[in-house]
């Protein structure tokens, strides 16, 4: 009795596992889980790259002008400049602490840092966020697939 009840367990917690696979990869078109929590570093908030549109801003004047669009934008101080663009950083970041100075009023952006675009965009998390990507398809299962 015993055993069927935990060998029901397992098959509806791998329907759920499915179900929750469905909809990350066909609904929101996600291929990883985002897994872990904030370690309160504070170097997302530091060179800060902000895209509009399809490409990075890289000039300032540009970014003054999409200042009323957003008012994220407001919260952010240029500190230079390379050859992606424009580097930011959020002047609500208390330097001592590391710690956001209107965190529970952040903006959406923060709220949900980190999102899987970084990976698309070819950027990484900071080696010690304690934030990590797992995939939600492991290589191994993918590979099953395709010679099965």
């Amino acid at each position: 009795m015993i055993f069927e009840f935990f060998s029901k367990y397992r098959v509806l917690q791998d329907a759920l596992q499915n179900l929750k696979k469905f909809f990350y990869i066909k609904i929101l078109g996600r291929k990883y889980f985002r897994t872990g929590k904030c370690n309160r570093c504070g170097k997302c908030c530091k060179n800060i790259y902000v895209k509009h549109g399809k490409k990075f801003i890289d000039d300032e004047k540009l970014f003054n002008s999409l200042k009323p669009l957003h008012t994220f934008y407001f919260d952010l101080e240029v500190i230079g400049k390379d050859e992606v663009g424009l580097l930011f950083a959020c002047k609500n970041l208390d330097n001592e602490t590391s710690m956001c100075k209107m965190h529970k009023k952040r903006a959406k952006i923060c709220r949900d840092y980190p999102m899987e675009e970084i990976l698309k965009m070819g950027g990484t998390l900071a080696p010690d966020c304690g934030f990590r990507f797992e995939p939600i398809e492991k290589f191994s299962d993918i590979l099953n697939k395709l010679s099965g």
